[in-house]
């Protein structure tokens, strides 16, 4: 009987499988009838055949000896090395990231013929800006209150720390949390700074009477705290409880926890104050650090009067330009250079002035173990300081030519001898506060690095064009207040350090492709003049909405971009 089939029968049995091939080698050639190989079969092999036939049935039948194999690979190696001599060591090369090496210098050689024999810049200083807000302007519109103020909770005292403008910070947030809390506000206390090393008080870079006068009736603002008070404290601030407020604290942590202090106490201290109050804040916060930057902070008289007389005489300079004229602010002191860990091309005393700088001034910061440092990454990210030469480089790039008058706002420059040479080559008409005011006008200042940096905040002001060629809060301050003062517009070169980077890092540049992209530059920080606050902007940055109203004009000129 056949078993059942569920395919359909063709009438013809199954042929049977075909059978499993032999798995030897040896018994894959078919034998003749006495179980040798015919001489037809098997034709003739060499030895070395016949041994390397040999050795490959042995290793496929005994597999196991492939294990050995790693060991037989480095034992080889080991005799390989014995037999090359270890006083040539192969030499790896790469090649450094775009961007992330020092050339200006090569790239100012090639260039400068070019750029002398070039003769198709326009008026750039008079043509720069050209971008208007769209159907209207911007005007400030900040308004002091009327009425008069309650009786205070109690008194606030706060240590401004840092340099100029980051005690300009603290002033105005204290302003604005004195009045918030319905508090009387001590003058700030300016804390003595390592690295600016100015001893200066209130009074001596600001006018204090101006600064009280203007807020009287938004916010109580005195000297000192009464001897009443102050007895309970052995007349000694250090007794005062101090609070250490975290950075960019809310308005509401101090409506929720420094109130009820300072309601129990009658005094409250806080130090540092530095950056303690978030730049996220309601209307009426904002309204108070408006009036306190843009309308009641004004500097002494000295410090002011000697500004404006700096201003009339780059004006008075600059009179073939209409009285305009360009304001440079460069960061090229050796404490900025010595922070950035940038390398530039000063060679070994280079490296050796930035250590010592390093740790004169940041003790052990930067040698601490485990800390690297890749001065090409850094350079590559655009955080490396401009040198003047660079500054010189992109300004002749974005169409100024060497009858341009500028003014240098800077510290002492590192090896200025050396790196000014070129900036100097390139705009012979270059000036500073040393070069336009005699010794004896500079003398009551000369000491006191804040009172300097505001009579250079002064000019920069006014210029017509600013440049800033780093981060940090005097250009920041002076954006702001620059946009407060002319319509909205910043009227700021802000170049694309990144940018920057790659186009100096390329010797093979050619002067029209270099002039094109410092073009594109220009025309972005026309069209990034007017920028509105976002949340967590700086309002001392971004007066615009704040500070500043929105007006139609009718007339106004058609904007190529809105912002």
């Amino acid at each position: 009987m056949h078993p059942y089939n569920r395919l359909p029968s063709s009438g013809h049995s199954t042929p049977s499988p075909p059978q499993s091939p032999l798995r030897s080698p040896r018994l894959r050639h078919s034998r003749s009838k006495g179980g040798r190989f015919t001489q037809a079969q098997q034709p003739g092999r060499t030895f070395p055949q016949r041994l390397a036939w040999l050795i490959l049935s042995v290793l496929l039948r005994r597999q196991g000896i492939f294990l050995f194999a790693p060991l037989i690979y480095i034992s080889s190696m080991l005799l390989y090395m014995g037999t090359v001599s270890h006083d040539v060591v192969p030499v790896i090369k790469h090649r450094p990231a775009a961007g992330s090496v020092y050339r200006s210098p090569q790239l100012f050689a090639k260039l400068r013929s070019d750029m002398d024999a070039d003769n198709s810049s326009t008026d750039a200083i008079s043509t720069i800006w050209k971008h208007y807000y769209k159907g209207g302007q911007w005007k400030p519109c900040i308004s002091n209150s009327t009425g008069g103020l309650p009786e205070s909770n109690g008194y606030i005292y706060v240590e401004a720390n840092g340099g100029l403008n980051q005690q300009r910070t603290s002033i105005c947030n204290a302003v604005a949390v004195a009045g918030y809390l319905n508090a009387t506000l001590v003058i700030p206390n300016f804390h003595f700074h390592s690295i600016w090393r100015d001893p200066s008080k209130f009074s001596e870079i600001y006018d204090e009477e101006y600064f009280i006068k203007t807020l009287e009736n938004d916010v109580r603002i005195v000297n000192k705290i009464p001897e009443y008070i102050m007895e309970r404290f052995d007349h000694n601030m250090t007794n005062v409880y101090n609070f250490r407020i975290k950075a960019w604290s809310s308005i509401h942590y101090y409506r929720d926890t420094v109130l009820p202090r300072l309601l129990d106490e009658l005094v409250i201290r806080i130090s540092p104050f530095a950056n303690r109050l978030s730049f996220d804040a309601p209307p009426a916060v904002q309204r108070l650090r408006c009036l306190a930057n843009y309308r009641a902070l004004r500097f002494s008289t000295p410090i002011l009067s000697l500004g404006e007389i700096l201003v009339a005489r780059m004006r008075e300079r600059s009179a073939r330009d209409g009285g305009k004229y360009i304001s440079v602010h460069l960061r090229f002191e050796e404490d900025m250079v010595a922070f950035s860990c940038c390398i530039f091309d000063g060679g070994s005393k280079e490296v050796e002035d930035m250590k010592a700088a390093r740790e004169k001034g940041w003790k052990g910061k930067f040698t601490k173990p485990g800390r690297v440092i890749r001065p090409g990454a850094i350079r590559v990210n655009g955080k490396c300081p401009m040198t003047p030469l660079e500054v010189g480089l992109m300004l002749r790039g974005m169409g100024f030519d060497n009858s341009t008058f500028i003014y240098l706002a800077s510290g002492k420059i590192y090896d200025a001898e050396r790196n000014m040479a070129p900036l100097l080559e390139m705009f012979p008409n270059l000036l500073t506060k040393e070069m336009l005011a005699s010794p004896e006008e500079l003398s009551p200042f000369k000491n006191f690095s804040s009172r300097m940096a505001a009579i250079d905040y002064t000019v920069c002001l006014h210029s017509e064009v600013f440049v800033t060629t780093q981060g940090g809060n005097f250009p920041h301050f002076l954006i702001g207040h620059r946009r407060y003062l002319y319509g909205g517009h910043s009227k700021t070169v802000k170049p694309d350090k990144r940018k920057l980077a790659l186009l100096f890092d390329n010797p093979t540049t050619g002067w029209k492709s270099f002039k094109r992209h410092m073009f594109i530059m220009r025309s972005h920080s026309d069209s990034k003049g007017f920028e509105l606050k976002r949340p967590n902007d700086s309002i001392y940055t971004f007066p615009c909405p704040d500070c500043m109203c929105f007006t139609n004009k009718s007339n106004a000129t058609k904007s190529s971009s809105a912002p």
